[in-house]
């Protein structure tokens, strides 16, 4: 590599600042390097090391999975570049079922005679734990697949976009910011690309190549007078996609009383808005606590769904088995056996989703080989069914897994992660303004705030970034300080309508945390906007 192109691409040269604790994300590395591959051969003749030395131990079962896990951030504050990196996980992890149970083992020693040691490792802890185990794993039958492949469907590699370009963006963004009325504002673009290679006694050796996006800004404007402050975060959606998400097309564009953004964003003209936004907020006024119908917008409901029907719906919570990070589940198995506990009103359909083009939990097979597909939670406000993997099929009658078994890493086990959760659009045809219409007394919230939810995913507080007050039909004026509270079930079932397919957009977390040791996945939510009649309100700016 010649000096002008590394500088070209870094666009920072030894004077960029790192950002802290990379090493959670890999290795740092040379940023030409992200564009390196790994031969599918080689990988094919590792993974079989890996399965035969597991099955000469006595496993009856292996899977093999060799991931490279690239990373890159680019992240700066009004005129300053506060850091760049690049960063490359590498490794093998291989899980076994012997006598009855699992076992694990990893290494970044991507060698045959590492492979096959760490495979006999696997084999002999899962030996070691049968000795204390209840029950034999049953693990749901799954079809071998030979040998396929998978990737996200980009248009441009975001790792192959020079870190100057990036960085200009940024700066170009900030500027704009500054220029409209804000005191302070920083950006960020994150880049993902994991490179995942599965193989399994199954019969399936899989290769898939999967990309994630997420830029990002807070714009923050200070009233100099009574030294109050407000912020507004961009209302991009990080996404299943490569650059090309950066640009935005006229179609991509939602317009209203604040412009949001479908398939692709445009950075410079949301961070715009957002300053001449943040200015309003200084000057709106506290909300008047009290019951208000609700108009969520998708850039804000993403996050009610995802921690009160994406969260509950995982076995795992529901079974007990995931408790210390973020709890259990209020959906235990005797509402669902029940077939009509009624989670949400009529106009409740709810599905969780591997395959949609363009959100973050697409892919084509998950870490256990399972192809991805799509499948109902919530029917008609009704409680069907929950999120299963191959080891909790037969805990509720599968036949097979729903194929949302995920790692963050090569390192890491696989186990029950949340596939894409959403909300599906109304049936009749329904825009916001005439939702809007409708309402006599509500609140309109854009884009996600604070959030709290108790330990069964049952009891819960949602603020929000931006709050227009509606008064007879129309929206009359800004209102701060707005949160609301409800349980789970009672908020579902006030909603009243949901606007028709035209309005359908996707929202999602770049990093949700789940299990101990904790693990990070990200995941997508989609909706249109929707209404929740009667809801509690309250002035979170109010001392008691």
């Amino acid at each position: 590599m010649k000096r002008k192109d590394f500088l070209y691409l870094t666009g920072m040269g030894m004077g960029a600042l790192i950002l802290p604790d990379l090493s959670a994300f890999g290795t740092p590395i040379d940023p030409l390097q992200a564009l390196d591959g790994v031969d599918v051969k080689i990988k094919k003749e590792l993974a079989d090391v890996a399965l035969n030395a597991a099955k000469s131990k006595g496993a009856t079962y292996a899977d093999i999975r060799i991931g490279r896990y690239l990373n890159q951030f680019v992240a700066t504050r009004e005129k300053r570049v506060q850091g760049v990196a690049n960063t490359e996980s590498y490794g093998v992890g291989i899980r076994v079922l012997a006598n009855g149970c699992w076992g694990f083992a990893a290494t970044n020693n991507v060698t045959k005679d590492a492979i096959a040691k760490a495979a006999e490792q696997a084999v002999a802890v899962a030996k070691a734990n049968a000795k204390i185990q209840g029950e034999p794993v049953q693990l749901a039958p799954q079809k071998g697949y030979g040998e396929v492949g998978w990737k996200t469907p980009i248009e441009i590699n975001a790792f192959e976009v020079p870190v100057k370009e990036k960085v200009d963006l940024l700066l170009n963004v900030n500027d704009v910011a500054m220029q409209n009325g804000a005191n302070f504002v920083n950006s960020v673009i994150f880049a993902v690309n994991e490179q995942k290679y599965f193989a399994s006694t199954d019969g399936s050796y899989i290769d898939q190549d999967v990309h994630r996006i997420y830029p990002t800004f807070n714009v923050t404007k200070v009233d100099r007078e009574s030294g109050k402050f407000k912020t507004r975060n961009a209302l991009s959606a990080p996404s299943g996609k490569g650059y090309e998400y950066m640009h935005a097309r006229p179609e991509d564009k939602v317009t209203g009383i604040v412009t949001r953004y479908k398939d692709r964003y445009d950075m410079l003209e949301d961070v715009k808005e957002a300053a001449r936004v943040a200015n309003e907020k200084v000057k709106a006024k506290s909300v008047e606590p009290g019951k208000y119908d609700l108009v969520l917008d998708p850039s804000h409901l993403w996050l009610t769904i995802h921690e009160s029907v994406g969260h509950p719906t995982e076995l795992d919570r529901v079974l007990g088995y995931e408790a210390n990070y973020a709890g259990t589940s209020f959906l235990t198995l005797d509402k669902w056996e029940s077939k009509k506990f009624k989670f949400g009103s009529d106009k409740v359909n709810i599905v969780a989703d591997k395959t949609q083009v363009g959100s973050l939990g697409a892919v084509g097979y998950d870490d256990e080989g399972v192809k991805c597909k799509k499948w109902d939670l919530i029917k008609d406000g009704v409680l069907v069914s929950y999120q299963a993997i191959r080891d909790q099929a037969h805990i509720i009658g599968l036949t097979e897994s729903n194929g949302c078994c995920y790692s963050q890493g090569w390192d890491d086990v696989q186990f029950q992660r949340m596939p894409n959760v959403s909300l599906q659009p109304g049936k009749e045809k329904l825009s916001v303004d005439d939702m809007i219409k409708n309402v006599e007394k509500g609140i309109y919230i854009i884009g996600d705030g604070s959030f709290s939810i108790d330990q069964q995913r049952y009891n819960f507080q949602f603020g929000g970034q931006i709050f227009y007050e509606i008064k007879e039909g129309k929206i009359v004026g800004m209102l701060n300080d707005v949160a609301y509270q409800a349980n789970t079930q009672e908020f579902w079932n006030s909603c009243n309508s949901i606007c028709d397919a035209g309005d359908y957009r996707l929202g999602g977390s770049f990093n949700d945390g789940k299990g101990q040791p904790s693990q990070s996945s990200a995941v997508s939510h989609g909706s249109s906007t929707a209404r929740f009649n009667g809801v509690n309100v309250i002035n979170t700016a109010r001392k008691i």
